[in-house]
Formats: C-alpha cells, structure tokens, sequence
C-alpha cells in the first residue's frame, strides 16, 4: 500500500508538495500493478466532513493527477442537507451549478480498504473553501517565520441510533467501564491505526469516547481529524452503532475539538502574544468555534465550558490552556466543539495569533464568549478584525451558514417545543 507517514512536528508547505510528488510515483506503481483498484477524491467542506467522489484508479493516474477533477460549485454553499444556501457570497457557485475543479494534495493520502486509497483535495477558486482559507493562514505564517503544527483532539459519543449512550456511566480514563464497547473500540483503533495517533480513552460522559492524533503539520492535522471522522462514523456503523459529533449529546455533555497548536521559528514561539492575539479575537470569531444551535448547548451548559475567555497554565478550566514543558510547550485552544470545522478553527486560532504577534499585544482580562447564536451572529457580522484577518469572503460566508442554520432551526417543531406545550394546561 502506499507509504505516506505522518511526521511529527512541523512541516513546510514545501515540504509537503515535496512529499506529494514522492507519493504520486508509489501510487502510480500500485495502479500498475493492479493493486490500487480505485480512488476516492475528498474535499472538506463548511460542514465538517467531506464532499467524495470515487474514481477508476487508471482514470485517476491517467487523467486526474495532471487535470484535476471537476465538482459541483455548490459544495461549498450548501447546507447540512446538502441544499443550497441563499446568500450573495454563494451566488457566484449556485447561479448555473457548474463544475470547480479538484486538486488533488497526495500527501494526505489513506488506504480505503485492501485496494482503495482515499486522497484530500484542494478546490480551485473558491476563496472561503475551508482547506483553502487554512492554506492561506499557514502560508501568511511562513512568510513572517513560523511553521505551525497542530494537534487535534475530538470526543465522539457512541449510542444506539436513537442516541441513546451505549453505557449508562462516564468513562473517563476507564478501563472496565469500557468492556461493553471493546468489540466497537477494537475495530476503531485497528481502523485508525494509519492516521498517527497518539492516544485513545474513555472520557468524562456517557458513551464518550477520545481520539487524540500525534502533532504534524496544520494541513495534515485538520486532514486527519476529518478522516478519523469519516473512519470512525463507518465503523460504527458496521456495528449498528451511531458515532455522535454533536457538541453536546445533551445538556452539560460536552464534546470537543480542542487544538493544541505551535510555531517553531529560529527565535522560539512568542507564546504571550500569541495567545494574547486568540483571546483578545475569539468572541468575534464565534461562529467558528460554534456554527450551529447545538453549539451553544455545550458552550452554556457543559462542565468546562469555554465561555470565559481567559488562559491558564496546565489548567483545563481555561479557555487556552499553556501545556507542555520546554520544547513541548504550546497553547491549547479549547473554544471549539466537536461539530466545528477543524480547517476553519485552526486558520482562525492562526489568524489571531498571528495578528498578537504582529501588534505584540498582551493578554487581555477575562471576557466571554457570545451565549446565543443571535450574539454571534450579530458579533462576527460588526467585526472589523474578523474581516481584517479571514478576508471578507470568508466571513460573509460563515455568516451565511449561520443565518441557514438559525432559520433552520426557527422553522423546525421539536420534541422539546411539543413537551413544553403539553405543560401548557
């Protein structure tokens, strides 16, 4: 199969093309000998996860490595259910449904089963595509001297598929507790042995469940977290169990997406300011942290929440979390839930940070984050230095998706809306 380790520590744009043209040789090998029989081209979308297709693998080396591959334009205004957004940032992909054209990156490549291989792309000309718009933040940071790399820890919940959690108790750091899912859990870590990871446990609520990947490079890092995704929602579903990635499975059981993130440069990480940087932008930059009403059930009611803005030394009930010692060290952001979409956070984190260091601003005093959608929403569309460091695409597009997903949830009768009625007597 195809050899694509995943380094630790940082790695250069570069470097990573480097390694492509490395991989495009082995994988042309294994078309030709028959052993890769198909390839599947996966581009992250708004929504945290891909949009696929799969390709004849000659079709592949043939055509596409040279030519790209044409998608959809609406891949990246759509909503959830996969229906296009209105909105005038979007009218340019959903006026005619033409095509964009696929790029594909061969260093974040994944076997797909004994003769598959998936591979992440790039879209061209679509500036608040979410692969794109992180591209960007890591190549503003080379040009001022700093090569990020990330490490990117999501908790998935496991319950039956009415949600219910597959064991009644927490788990965290369990190892008894977690004897009802050892079927489940030894599929899973078979399943993303190839992806780096660093560690797998049980965590604090019901059915929950950690997968931490090893540190690399910020491209690979999101990659990666979006393909142990997609690896571990397919086990689960051979074992007829539902892989949850709601920021909150129910009041007060929060799920994450926490970032521990660096910069290696010749003059060392200027920690303070950039940390300074992320604090002084996270209200703003909401939406990123939190796009949908699930969202702010975790941000109001979860232990640990990260509503108060504010950092701390080896303390996890801080917003941005100092870990490590000495080379190790890094800042953890913990603003986001386990339903952002991690190319976007980590391009946003880059983007405030960045802009600490550039301003050598320092920490601010504690602050909040935005409780309800609407605040967000009104937050981010008011901001400046949002437009200032993502671009004014980027955020009248998340703007857009936020708007869906309000008026979605506006138009929707619930269980929770019929109970509260029935008491209505």
């Amino acid at each position: 199969m195809i050899v694509n380790p995943r380094p630790r520590g940082p790695r250069t744009l570069a470097a990573r093309a480097s390694v492509a043209e490395t991989v495009a040789g082995q994988l042309r090998a294994r078309i030709d000998e028959g052993t890769v029989r198909h390839v599947t081209l996966l581009v992250p979308d708004p929504h945290a996860r891909f949009a696929a297709v799969e390709l004849g693998a000659r079709f592949f080396a043939d055509t596409v490595l040279a030519d790209g591959y044409g998608l959809c334009t609406y891949a990246f205004a759509w909503n959830p259910e996969r229906v296009a957004v209105a909105a005038p940032v979007f009218e340019p992909y959903t006026s005619t449904y033409g095509d964009l054209r696929l790029r594909p990156d061969l260093c974040s490549t994944l076997p797909d089963g004994p003769d598959g291989v998936f591979v992440v792309c790039d879209a061209e000309d679509v500036g608040f595509a979410p692969r794109t718009v992180l591209r960007r933040q890591v190549a503003l940071a080379e040009s001022a001297g700093f090569v990020p790399s990330a490490g990117i820890e999501h908790e998935v919940t496991f319950t039956t598929p009415a949600g219910e959690p597959l064991v009644a108790d927490g788990l965290d750091y369990a190892v008894g507790g977690l004897n009802p899912l050892r079927p489940l859990l030894s599929a899973v870590r078979s399943a993303v042995a190839d992806l780096g990871v660093e560690s797998l446990r049980g965590e604090c609520h019901p059915g929950q469940y950690e997968v931490v990947l090893g540190h690399r490079d910020a491209v690979a890092a999101c990659d990666d977290a979006l393909l142990q995704q997609l690896i571990v929602r397919r086990v689960a579903a051979e074992h007829g169990v539902r892989a949850g990635y709601l920021a909150a499975e129910r009041p007060g059981a929060g799920s994450s997406c926490h970032v521990h993130i660096s910069l290696s440069s010749a003059d060392g990480f200027p920690l303070e300011h950039f940390i300074a940087g992320v604090l002084r932008a996270a209200p703003e930059l909401t939406p990123f942290w939190a796009p949908t009403w699930n969202s702010y059930v975790r941000l109001r009611t979860a232990d640990f929440s990260p509503r108060v803005v504010r950092w701390g030394v080896d303390d996890r009930t801080a917003s941005v979390r100092v870990a490590g010692t000495g080379p190790s060290t890094r800042a953890e952001v913990r603003f986001a839930g386990a339903d952002a979409q991690p190319h976007l956070v980590v391009a946003a984190i880059l983007a405030a940070g960045l802009w600490g260091i550039r301003e050598e601003l320092s920490p601010p005093g504690p602050g909040e984050l935005p409780a309800t959608p609407w605040q967000a929403r009104a937050v981010l569309a008011s901001s400046e230095l949002a437009r200032r460091l993502l671009g004014e695409p980027v955020v009248e597009a998340q703007l857009a998706h936020l708007d869906e997903e309000i008026a979605a949830g506006c138009d929707t009768v619930t269980d929770w809306q019929r109970h509260r009625g029935d008491l209505r007597r």
